[in-house]
């Protein structure tokens, strides 16, 4: 009985089958009709729909083999219904590879890279996309790029260096080589933090200079990071930048100096407290000292001072003076004024006599040595200090002669920005 049954449901599921299968032919005549007739004719809802090709279901931007890419042009993956199941961007520069980190969109449509994350000069790029088109397939693509290979770089020479400790009158300088016609991009891509924080400006001087600083000396202490994000910045008309580098230093105590021409003294502080008074020698009066805030930019134990590589020449054309050790050395400007030892004048001069090309002279011995006042003040002095020299007959030192932008009130300062 049970296996006349059992075949009894086998004919039943062969003719289910057999009538199942008629009404899938039936069906599949019915979508093969409707490929074929008119664009007024309706579809049959229940027709599987033809699978889209990658290329259709992911789209990439920039193109697949898309050559020269300009830097600014957007980076996109994208789909027109379905979801994103990953992104993989890699940038090939010099036959090493870097992920691009990017976010999917909440609704799975669209991957874009991370924050400010822009397409650099002269690379590489490959994207893998995988995603669920509308039906729920699984489709994936892999397309490349190249970016622009700029015809001409430019770079920054800036201050201080890294990991230095400095003055609380430090300026960051930046000289670049070559001249900035955008220079709100190139100052855009300097980012000057400080913890503790204060507002830093930057000022430009002319179209290849660009100095940062506060409104007021930094505190002693302070923290401070220059993040130079210059590369592929467009500085000029194909120039492009190719620094992309962080810089940190840190202040020191505090320490300024007051020369007087007039009484021939400097006095030296620390903290606010007086350290010393001491005795010196300014400019002739024919070749009078600035006035006004200078900041040390270099030190020297010893170096070679030619008066003719400062415009002070003999009727034969050579220098006035050849001094090849001039020991203690302290720049102050860019055209060559220096606080410096020096040995060559008798003891007397200092305190008594203005003497010097336009340097501020402190007594010290041939050599250098760290017990006369030059050697005292050298061993005490780091970049970045101020010396302000009052009571001279001479005008004020240009801001942009060595670092003396702190002779710029605050709101010429930040008038100098292309940002403002």
């Amino acid at each position: 009985m049970r296996r006349n049954v059992l075949k009894r449901a086998a004919r039943g599921t062969r003719a289910a089958l057999t009538r199942t299968g008629l009404v899938a032919l039936a069906a599949a005549a019915v979508g093969l009709a409707g490929c074929t007739a008119g664009e007024g004719a309706e579809k049959d809802p229940g027709a599987v729909a033809e699978p889209l090709t990658s290329g259709e279901a992911i789209r990439v931007l920039p193109e697949d083999g898309a050559r020269d890419v300009d830097p600014k042009s957007r980076l996109e993956v994208r789909l027109t219904s379905g979801r994103l199941e990953s992104v993989t961007v890699t940038r090939i520069e010099n036959e090493t590879p870097t992920p691009v980190p990017g976010t999917v969109s909440e609704d799975g449509l669209r991957w874009r890279p991370k924050g400010d994350t822009r397409l650099v000069l002269a690379a590489k790029y490959s994207v893998d996309a995988v995603a669920l088109d509308g039906h729920g397939r699984r489709v994936a693509r892999h397309t490349t790029f190249t970016t622009k290979v700029p015809e001409s770089r430019f770079i920054g020479y800036f201050k201080p260096e890294h990991r230095s400790t400095v003055g609380t009158g430090m300026i960051v300088s930046f000289d670049f080589n070559r001249k900035i016609t955008d220079r709100a991009a190139v100052q855009r891509a300097i980012k000057i933090t400080s913890d503790p924080a204060v507002e830093v400006a930057g000022h430009w001087f002319g179209d290849q200079r660009l100095d940062f600083r506060p409104e007021r000396y930094w505190e002693p202490g302070t923290k401070v990071t220059v993040d130079v994000r210059l590369r592929d910045v467009e500085a000029a008309p194909g120039a492009y930048g190719i620094q992309d580098k962080k810089v940190t230093f840190t202040v020191g105590r505090s320490q300024t100096s007051l020369v007087d021409a007039e009484a021939k003294t400097m006095e030296v502080r620390r903290d606010g407290q007086l350290l010393a008074t001491l005795p010196i020698t300014a400019g002739a009066p024919n070749a009078m000292t600035y006035n006004g805030k200078m900041v040390v930019s270099e030190m020297y134990d010893v170096t070679r001072m030619n008066g003719a590589t400062v415009g002070f020449t003999d009727d034969d054309g050579k220098g006035e003076y050849d001094i090849k050790d001039v020991p203690h050395a302290m720049r102050l400007t860019k055209t060559g004024t220096f606080l410096h030892g020096n040995y060559w004048a008798s003891p007397e001069t200092f305190g008594a006599a203005n003497v010097s090309h336009g340097c501020v002279g402190l007594r010290d011995v041939k050599g250098g040595s760290g017990d006369t006042p030059a050697g005292w003040f050298f061993d005490r002095t780091l970049i970045g200090d101020v010396v302000e020299v009052v009571n001279s007959h001479d005008k004020l030192v240009e801001p942009n002669n060595g670092l003396s932008g702190w002779n710029v009130d605050w709101k010429a300062w930040k008038e100098g920005s292309a940002l403002s």
